[in-house]
């Protein structure tokens, strides 16, 4: 008897493996006497305890029968457990719900733009984490007090009062937002805080208003749980509210560090987007995805600070002020929504993890977390000084710089060149080993221009100079460099 054993694991559930298959192939039909153990184990070159090994293990799990005195049986399993290989294909694909099918749509394969270029000498993708030794040594001591300390059982779906109670104190000094602990809801990111407002403020065709350019995850969220995206024109100070749609559910905006443009939304603009909202009876989610990090004057406070009638959600998350592979963020709720996020989060996890929430809180509490921003914003302050003396010596007049004097990233516009002339631009840069970003993918409509994201947490400064004297190269040889 001829069957292919895999290679995989012990010799006993290869053959199980194979025999398996042999019967759903009908390779084996039902009835048929299978080969004595010894017969089988010379065949095969196994030993004898092997094949009653899986012969048990096939009649336990009713694949075969034991007849005394007279052998082992391929069961009568039916034509439902029989299905050919395409069919149970196709089975894999019919049943997808309409969620499902917009979430493969819009998702990119799950692939987070610049990951999928591994092998890169210099990456100025942003988003990616500021490397900070002290910052490590720092959270494994509060993870190891945590473990001794935390309470293992079901976390609190809202998220544990110390932790709130630290957002809210930690808002009220730097973000100039008012908040209760019960305001605060703690979440596993940026991401999740998008769908639950999906689930909880929208229905099927609502529509949402997002900046243009924006966050892409942002939009993938909205589309995937059928949203209907309406995208609002942006200039050098952010979002314009007279291109505001007469009617929408919700709009999302980043008014303290317009993503990804780094424009700073003016107080007149910000009271015309919250009256905006209060007429139409629209939510804002304000995105502050990265306010801890200014380099020069004074910021704004978060446009929260300004909300009279409980028409913001505001969003913060610890990832880049830490690192992503925390998962951890917050949403500030107005008081008529709380109960229904509450419930939703519930519902879709119970809550997030207990022990690095019991860390965080503990961090934040004894000052820690105040220290490591205050290193990451001297460490962000002078890689954003060598990326800017970098465009200027070798980019010259080929770019129109964005300086925002904030975040972790810089947008840049070419004065010459095509949206094409770009993606060319990034694809031979990659060729040459350094990662470069348009910021075409961040837009519904095309911008006018055709930009460049160049994000600078990643590199030290002397990287930061090598990856631009190379960018200098590659526009010299797209014929780009002015």
């Amino acid at each position: 008897m001829y069957l292919d054993l895999d290679g995989q694991g012990p010799r006993y559930a290869q053959l199980i493996r194979a025999l398996k298959q042999a019967i759903l192939d009908r390779r084996l039909a039902p009835g048929v006497r299978l080969p004595a153990s010894r017969v089988l184990a010379r065949d095969l070159d196994l030993s004898r305890n092997t094949v009653l090994a899986a012969y048990e293990q096939l009649q336990a799990e009713g694949f075969v029968v034991a007849r005394v005195g007279s052998g082992s049986y391929v069961a009568e399993l039916g034509t439902r457990a029989t299905p050919s290989r395409r069919s149970a294909a196709d089975a894999l694909v019919a049943p997808l719900s309409p969620f499902a099918r917009r979430a493969l749509d819009v998702s990119d394969g799950a692939r987070i733009p610049g990951h999928q270029h591994a092998g890169l000498r210099y990456n100025l993708q942003y988003g990616l984490p500021l490397a900070n030794p002290a910052l490590a040594s720092a959270w494994r001591r509060e993870i190891s007090r945590a473990t001794e300390r935390a309470d293992f059982g079901y976390p609190d779906a809202q998220g544990l009062p110390a932790l709130r109670e630290q957002i809210c104190d930690y808002l009220a000094r730097r973000r100039g937002v008012s908040a209760a602990p019960e305001d605060v809801l703690v979440l596993s990111g940026t991401q999740q805080a998008f769908a639950l407002a999906s689930r909880v403020l929208l229905g099927d065709g609502a529509t949402v208003v997002l900046e243009d350019p924006h966050y892409r995850g942002a939009r993938q969220i909205f589309l995937a749980h059928g949203a209907r995206v309406r995208a609002c024109r942006v200039d050098a100070e952010g979002l314009v509210p007279s291109a505001l749609p007469s009617r929408a559910r919700l709009a999302v905006v980043t008014p303290s560090h317009q993503f990804p443009t780094g424009a700073l939304l003016p107080l007149s603009r910000r009271v015309e987007l919250l009256a905006w909202a209060v007429e139409r009876r629209a939510w804002l989610i304000e995105d502050d995805y990265d306010g801890e990090f200014r380099y020069g004057g004074r910021p704004l406070a978060a446009l929260k600070s300004l909300d009279q009638d409980g028409r913001v959600i505001y969003i913060g998350s610890f990832s880049k002020t830490l690192f992503p592979a925390l998962r951890l963020g917050y949403m500030v709720l107005p008081a008529a929504l709380r109960e229904a996020f509450r419930a939703a989060k519930w519902l879709e996890d119970r809550g997030s993890t207990t022990l690095e929430q019991f860390a965080l809180a503990q961090f934040m509490a004894n000052g820690g977390f105040e220290r490591h921003l205050r290193r990451a914003t001297q460490t962000l302050r002078a890689r954003r000084a060598a990326m800017l003396a970098g465009l200027r010596r070798h980019a010259g007049a080929s770019l129109e710089v964005v300086d925002s004097n904030a975040g972790m990233h810089l947008t840049a516009w070419l004065r010459t060149g095509s949206h094409a002339d770009c993606e060319r631009l990034a694809a031979h840069a990659r060729e040459r080993g350094l990662g470069l970003y348009t910021v075409a993918p961040y837009s519904l409509q095309l911008p006018a221009r055709p930009g460049l994201l160049f994000g600078y947490a990643g590199l030290p400064p002397a990287d930061i100079e090598a990856a631009l004297r190379l960018f200098g190269r590659c526009l010299r040889d797209t014929g780009l460099l002015a």
